[in-house]
């Protein structure tokens, strides 16, 4: 009897040591799947950084001249980012960026570099804007194989003014419009009296709200001319009208047409300069109205001015220019938007003369393209000065902020370097390029730039 309970005992005992065991073999294995659960998801965390949505459709680095001249202007462009105001915007921008890991890949050094220089990039000036400002420059010249480049009996302007509300903007201590006024009074008031001019304007009635946006993209008035100038009654068209309401361009460039089809391409030279600080927001294809502008029988040249102009407006308003032939320069201040009124202001007075047979110089015009070059090239540097300081500062900030140390800024700061040596190097090409173009006739010179610089992005 005792041996029984006494086996009874030892048999309860090892069953309990026996469940003990394996009660403590499961929490470890419990324990190793959560330690290697965790491990699981660090990895991913790390795998999945670059994937985050900051890091999403982000524009490349450019990899050669072509880019450089191509790439979309950043969200901070042409600004200050340590100004306080901007320094903010920044910091704000920045909040939900994820910082860079301890021991950053390569692949997530690049992504984070792609990531500040898409805040930083400059818009750089495009060499094939320049090339037609030459052929704008050779206007009237009997050697110019394209008949709409060359001089005509009659001459008539028509400046259309964007009046919409973002026209209110501020440059230094004067609205956009007020600058774009005093620039476009300037250049009329300098016209030789012969020319036929007139001012169209949109956007300034109704608001930009969305109630009102039937009334102002309909509201396109011609507030003067065609005429030649009378300082008073300009006076009185320009001044009569304030910036409120949408941007219509499509349509004011179908009432343009309809107003220049009595003036025919056989014995007028036509010119349009299109000042803008949008995109089309009227639902209209500003770009297909040129298109059709420019074949019919009046073939203006439409010149467009983007003033403080976004990378999209950019865009459009540029491909409105070229469906013409015609100029699209980007300017921030009233100097350079005076700048652009001063090559028509100076085309028209050759006109003037070559009505009294006078010839043109080809000498004194490729002395010309010279300082358009030397223009160019300072231009260039400022803006890739500009555009890395602008780069550095960023970095900066991003470790105040706590989203990169010292080493990595430093890492980073290398990937900077190499692009702006890529920049010098592709202003060197370009400036040899122009150089050697300038000794060439217009319209090799223009083919060749084109082929170069243009196509390779279509």
């Amino acid at each position: 009897m005792r041996l029984s309970i006494f086996s009874f005992i030892m048999t309860i005992s090892f069953l309990l040591v026996g469940c003990s065991e394996e009660g403590n073999t499961n929490e470890a294995k419990q324990e190793n799947k959560t330690k290697d659960s965790n491990v699981e998801v660090v990895k991913d965390e790390k795998e999945t950084l670059v994937n985050e949505k900051n890091f999403k459709d982000l524009p490349d680095i450019p990899q050669n001249e072509v880019d450089i001249i191509h790439q979309r202007p950043g969200v901070y462009a042409n600004k200050e980012v340590l100004g306080d105001e901007v320094e903010k915007q920044v910091i704000e921008h920045i909040k939900d960026l994820p910082p860079l890991p301890e021991k950053p890949s390569e692949e997530e050094y690049d992504k984070y570099f792609q990531y500040v220089y898409s805040l930083a990039a400059n818009d750089f000036p495009d060499p094939d804007d320049l090339v037609k400002k030459w052929e704008f420059s050779m206007y009237g010249s009997p050697e110019m194989e394209n008949p709409k480049f060359k001089f005509k009996e009659n001459y008539n302007v028509e400046i259309i003014l964007d009046s919409s509300g973002s026209m209110n903007a501020k440059v230094g201590d004067k609205t956009q419009m007020e600058l774009a006024k005093e620039a476009i009074n300037d250049f009329v008031s300098n016209l030789p009296e012969d020319v036929n001019v007139s001012l169209r304007v949109y956007g300034h009635k109704g608001t930009g709200d969305e109630s009102d946006k039937e009334k102002s993209c309909s509201s396109i008035e011609q507030v003067y001319g065609f005429d030649q100038y009378n300082q008073d009654s300009f006076s009185n068209a320009i001044n009569q009208f304030k910036p409120s309401g949408w941007t219509p361009i499509a349509e004011s460039l179908k009432q343009s047409f309809e107003s220049f089809k009595e003036y025919d391409k056989e014995s007028n030279t036509n010119l349009i300069y299109l000042v803008s600080d949008g995109i089309e927001t009227c639902d209209g294809d500003p770009v297909a109205v040129a298109k059709e502008f420019s074949g019919s029988n009046v073939s203006p040249i439409i010149n467009v001015i983007g003033f403080n102009v976004d990378s999209k407006a950019q865009e459009q308003l540029k491909q409105v220019a070229e469906s013409s032939d015609g100029i699209y320069s980007t300017v921030t201040n009233k100097d350079q938007l005076t700048e652009e009124f001063d090559r028509a202001q100076n085309i028209l007075e050759r006109w003037e003369s070559w009505k009294k047979d006078a010839i043109r110089d080809a000498d004194a015009q490729r002395v010309d393209n010279s300082f358009d070059i030397l223009g160019f090239s300072n231009d260039w540097n400022a803006i890739e000065r500009d555009q890395s300081l602008r780069v550095s500062y960023l970095l900066t900030i991003l470790r105040e902020q706590g989203k990169i140390n010292f080493e990595q800024r430093d890492e980073l700061k290398k990937r900077a370097s190499t692009v702006r040596d890529l920049i010098d190097a592709a202003l060197d090409e370009i400036l040899e390029d122009l150089k050697s173009m300038n000794e060439t006739e217009i319209e090799s010179l223009k083919e060749e730039i084109k082929n170069k610089y243009k196509t390779e992005v279509e």
